[in-house]
């Protein structure tokens, strides 16, 4: 059964209204777990149907769509962020906030999207094996330049079932080896748990 939201899935302004305090509180919870910060300035969500579901929600309460032909148009991009099982998707943001750290770092990035992977295994005993990101392809023209990178983009892993059961029994590292940025860092338990949720059915 697809995870996609359709149009009955967005309540509309006034019902939203009445649930946004509870339904905000709970996807905050859901980002803290499934947010990862990798090195100093780059950040993973994983997302969901909830957190996309929270996304468009928002979208349309500050922009006040009224139609169902709005909505489908927010429906038509942040859907394909929802994972169905055997992958995760993530949003990648450059968190930089002052111009001139924009201006230094967006050039050094480029491709940064494209160097992004888990490593699952045991990294000290050297088996691990390697699952890397693929951009989103209905934004990837949109967000790849050749000069300067964009401090949003939207990412994909996929999984075999062999892959997700190495996930599931074992430690999962997300790396980002683009030249001038080298991290990696271990999900901790609640993480791995929430995105394993993702990949399966």
């Amino acid at each position: 059964m697809t995870r996609k939201l359709v149009l009955g899935d967005i309540a509309d302004l006034r019902a939203y209204e009445r649930e946004r305090d509870e339904f905000r509180r709970r996807v905050i919870t859901l980002k803290k777990i499934r947010r990862v910060s990798i090195g100093p300035f780059v950040t993973l969500l994983f997302e969901n149907r909830d957190t996309i579901r929270f996304q468009i929600q928002e979208m349309a309460r500050a922009e006040k769509l009224m139609s169902d032909a709005a909505i489908q148009t927010e429906l038509d991009v942040y859907n394909p962020l929802i994972p169905e099982p055997g992958s995760l998707a993530a949003t990648l943001f450059i968190e930089l906030t002052s111009k001139d750290d924009l201006m230094e770092w967006l050039p050094k990035l480029v491709g940064i999207e494209q160097a992004v992977e888990l490593r699952l295994g045991d990294p000290t005993s050297g088996d691990v094996k390697t699952v890397g990101a693929r951009p989103d392809r209905q934004h990837q023209k949109q967000l790849t330049r050749e000069t300067i990178t964009a401090s949003v983009h939207y990412i994909h892993f996929d999984l075999t079932a062999e892959e997700i059961d190495w996930f599931a029994s074992g430690s999962v590292g997300v790396a980002i080896t683009q030249p001038n940025y080298s991290y990696t860092v271990q999900l901790d338990e609640a993480s791995r748990n929430a995105l394993l949720s993702d990949l399966k059915p």
